[in-house]
């Protein structure tokens, strides 16, 4: 009995001892056990459909622009100014140019900017349905950079543009403009009225109260029609500024009030009647020291025209100038401070308020500074000289 015992307790140390019997946890590394592959998540991107209530809206938006397209680009027209130039090599060349224009009447006047036909011998208008027809200048205004021309065409060719009123526009409203930028026929572009009454300067001195648009604006879209959303034109696209030559999206039209003011007179004179008051000036500040006279602004009179408004009312100029280290000394003479009670800073201030708020024979009230003191003169506006 003693001796069985002993060898199942023999068996049972010899079995722990080479492994074959469990006991407790097995302590032997244990092969790590490989992580599922993860099925790859595969987004579709599905575009969100517009809200039923809005089509309607933007079919709108899409219907008036195309609207106005369909009734306005008949009326504008494509123009073609031919010169003959000098070159070196070649002796006499001919010279083309291209810009645009929008009929005004049923009698063939076609309205542009001066500086497309400036200076032409020969001026083509090609009409909404390919007709040609050689076109006679009527008259020109270059310090509005406007011009009529007139053809000869049956009056059922030509639809005459609807005026808009730019004294109603706001900064943010839209605007259409068409014309032939890079000769191209007819072509639309939109944007917004970015600011209002800007300066412009040109070769004939400053232009005010032009409108500035976003709406792409090129070479060759000169003379077309700016459009408000209902057809009107409310400008005529005169300039750019951009450093290329091209549309940066800072564009400038002759606002049509002004057009509707000029191009009346280009018909009936062939000129534009500009009032003036028949003086010059220097600017206080900017190229005549004032001293110490009483005032710091104004217009300092150096010379005033024989049988010129100025020279009626009794308006002084300089007495005596001498020049001291290079700059102009101006001994008395009156400054002009105001007209009508606006302050007068710079030429131009004067020079847009006459050509914009008044015409030739109208009455203008001039704040004067003259021996310490102010004084008021009132003047009638003569007409300009013209030149040549």
């Amino acid at each position: 009995m003693r001796s069985w015992r002993w060898a199942f307790f023999s068996g049972v140390v010899v079995g722990l001892l080479m492994g074959l019997l469990p006991l407790g946890c097995d302590r032997r590394p244990v092969a790590p056990t490989s992580l599922p592959t993860a099925t790859p998540l595969i987004l579709v991107a599905t575009p969100t459909p517009l809200p039923p209530e809005t089509l309607p809206v933007v079919d709108v938006e899409e219907q008036i622009v195309t609207s106005v397209y369909d009734r306005v680009s008949p009326s504008v027209v494509h123009i073609t100014s031919r010169t003959e130039v000098f070159d070196f090599f070649r002796g006499i060349v001919p010279r083309e140019g291209t810009g645009s224009g929008f009929v005004w009447d049923r009698e063939g006047h076609i309205v542009t900017n001066n500086h497309v036909i400036e200076g032409a011998q020969e001026v083509v208008i090609i009409l909404a349905d390919g007709t040609e027809a050689p076109a006679q200048l009527v008259g020109a205004d270059a310090y509005n950079d406007l011009a009529v021309l007139k053809i000869e065409v049956p009056a059922e060719k030509l639809t005459p543009v609807e005026l808009g009123d730019s004294s109603t526009l706001r900064v943010g409203q839209r605007v259409i403009a068409i014309g032939n930028p890079f000769g191209l026929d007819r072509t639309l572009t939109t944007g917004v009225i970015s600011a209002l009454g800007r300066v412009i300067q040109t070769d004939a001195g400053p232009l005010g109260e032009a409108i500035q648009t976003d709406a792409a604006i090129n070479p060759g879209n000169s003379g077309g029609p700016l459009l408000d959303s209902r057809g009107k034109v409310i400008g005529v696209n005169t300039a750019i500024r951009s450093p290329s030559g091209g549309s940066v999206g800072i564009g400038f039209a002759v606002p049509v009030n002004t057009v509707k003011r000029v191009v009346p007179e280009l018909i009936t004179r062939g000129y534009y009647p500009h009032p003036d008051l028949g003086f010059s000036a220097l600017e206080l500040t900017y190229e005549v020291s004032p001293g110490d006279i009483g005032v710091e602004h104004g217009l300092l009179v150096v010379s005033v025209r024989p049988g010129s408004p100025a020279e009626q009312i009794g308006l002084r100029p300089a007495r005596r100038r001498r020049t001291v280290f290079g700059r102009l000394i101006f001994t008395g003479g009156d400054i002009v401070t105001a007209v009508d009670g606006r302050p007068l800073k710079t030429r131009d201030d004067l020079v847009l308020y006459l050509e914009n708020r008044k015409r030739v024979g109208d009455q203008v009230t001039l704040t004067v500074w003259r021996d310490g003191k102010s004084i008021e003169l009132t003047a009638t506006l003569a007409m300009r000289p013209r030149e040549g």
